[in-house]
């Protein structure tokens, strides 16, 4: 009878596994569908730079593109990691301001097209605790406050551009496009003579033995020595190939429940996710599809003194409404400074956020994208409950009157109020829609939701 219980209990448990392992989509998407709001975090040496070489301003391009655009020698750009020592990093800080903004997941980036890794790698010494006096790995005390606070912990990596370490993909640009640079011309004619390289330094490698050397080992130690990880971001398949890419995507066996986004390499690796970058689709643009806007606070993805151009709060509310009015995701990046802080303005703009999350975030979180036409005056979000359906109504411009029209909608209303403050609202059918009227002022100035329960499904 004992022999058969072990039996009964090997069996249960190679059932478990097995039934793990065959998760469906849906099933592994579900927290990322209901999740809408995560943070991007574009860190490395880069932030060192802060935009600037040899006193020029980068003339395009985001701060963590500076080698390329500016075409700094290899030895130079190393050179600079001497400096990189990000003393007042608090992981448990940054993950916290995370979870008061209302962000369900974060997304870092373990290694950026520079290749320099913001982790301990037995596949390269260019990383934060070989090359920096810092000397430490950020990923694990990032790993532990995740855990800590209940946020999903995504990995950025780049898996086919890097600068740094020989063999790896360059994406061609100009050395024009970075600053006046009296060589510009010289340089040009090499990189268009050497796929994109721009110093010797680069080419000791193939390609082939660069994804077999760097990049397959480091996407494994990503996968395996931070306990959960439920994101990888892919960025730019500069000169992929597929056998370079089914290299890397047999790593997830490491973590059978990961997402993936659509930038492994284009057509043929789709991944889970849709990544519209700096501008959210138009309506009915990705229906049906999973889908992450990700975009930045101001100009910039790294770190870069000269950006003032943030958006505020506001913007960056409406922003997380619109998204979430289609059915996607809000990915907002921070491009912390090298002592390993987050701009002043980036943690004002996430406190504000908090707020107003802390009030709508039901109105956010596990919502679909809006069944109504479009309107004039802000955007919807709607839940199944039972029978019935909620409507959200995220108001930008309150009506001067009074009077709110919801178009198109000829469902019998059971209730309206303010999640704001709990103020019931008068509802009336028309021919036209619904009118709804409002208290005289808005209870939010920057955008008041509506919680409107109908019958029956829309």
């Amino acid at each position: 009878m004992k022999k058969l219980s072990i039996l009964l209990f090997c069996g249960l448990c190679l059932s478990l596994q097995v039934s793990a392992q065959q998760k469906t989509k849906d099933e592994r998407m579900q927290w990322w569908r209901e999740a809408r709001f995560g943070m991007f975090i574009h860190w490395g040496v880069y932030a060192q730079w802060a935009g600037v070489y040899h006193g020029h301003e980068q003339l395009k391009g985001g701060a963590e593109w500076i080698m390329n655009r500016s075409k700094i020698p290899v030895a130079e750009y190393q050179a600079m990691a001497k400096n990189f020592n990000p003393v007042k990093y608090n992981a448990d800080e940054w993950v916290r301001m995370a979870k008061q903004a209302g962000m369900k997941y974060i997304v870092i980036t373990a290694k950026h097209h520079d290749g320099f890794a913001m982790f301990k790698t037995k596949a390269s010494k260019w990383n934060i605790v070989d090359a920096t006096p810092y000397g430490k790995d950020v990923l694990k005390p990032l790993a532990a406050a995740c855990h800590k606070y209940g946020i999903r912990l995504g990995f950025y990596y780049s898996q086919a551009q890097d600068w740094n370490n020989p063999g790896g993909a360059v994406s061609r640009r100009p050395a024009s496009d970075g600053w006046a640079n009296p060589d510009s011309a010289a340089i040009d004619a090499y990189t268009k003579a050497h796929d994109g390289h721009w110093d010797p330094a680069q080419e000791t490698r193939s390609f082939a033995d660069y994804i077999k050397e760097v990049a397959v080992p480091q996407v494994k130690e990503l996968l395996t020595n931070y306990g959960k990880v439920s994101v990888l971001w892919w960025d730019t398949p500069t000169n992929m190939t597929e056998e370079a890419a089914l290299a890397l995507q047999a790593q997830l066996k490491y973590q059978p429940d990961i997402i993936t986004n659509d930038r492994l390499k284009r057509p043929d690796f789709p991944g889970d996710t849709k990544t519209p970058e700096q501008k959210i689709p138009g309506l009915n643009e990705l229906d049906g599809k999973d889908w992450e806007t990700c975009m930045t606070m101001n100009g910039t993805w790294g770190y870069r003194t000269s950006d003032n151009n943030w958006k505020t709060p506001e913007t960056l509310i409406h922003n997380l409404c619109d998204i979430a009015s289609k059915g996607g995701n809000y990915l907002l990046n921070i491009g912390p400074k090298p002592d390993g802080t987050f701009p002043q303005q980036s943690v004002e703009a996430l406190s504000e956020i908090g707020k107003w999350m802390k009030t709508n975030g039901e109105a956010i979180y596990a919502t679909h994208a809006s069944p109504l036409p479009p309107l004039s005056w802000g955007r919807c979000t709607q839940k199944t409950s039972g029978s019935g359906t909620i409507l959200y109504l995220h108001i930008f411009d309150w009506p001067a009157d009074g009077k709110l029209w919801v178009p198109g909608l000829h469902h019998s209303i059971t209730s309206a109020k303010l999640l704001a403050n709990g103020i019931l609202c008068q509802s009336k059918q028309t021919p036209e829609g619904v009118q709804i009227q409002l208290p005289a002022h808005a209870p939010d100035k920057m955008a008041s939701v509506i919680k409107l329960q109908l019958t029956g499904n829309l």
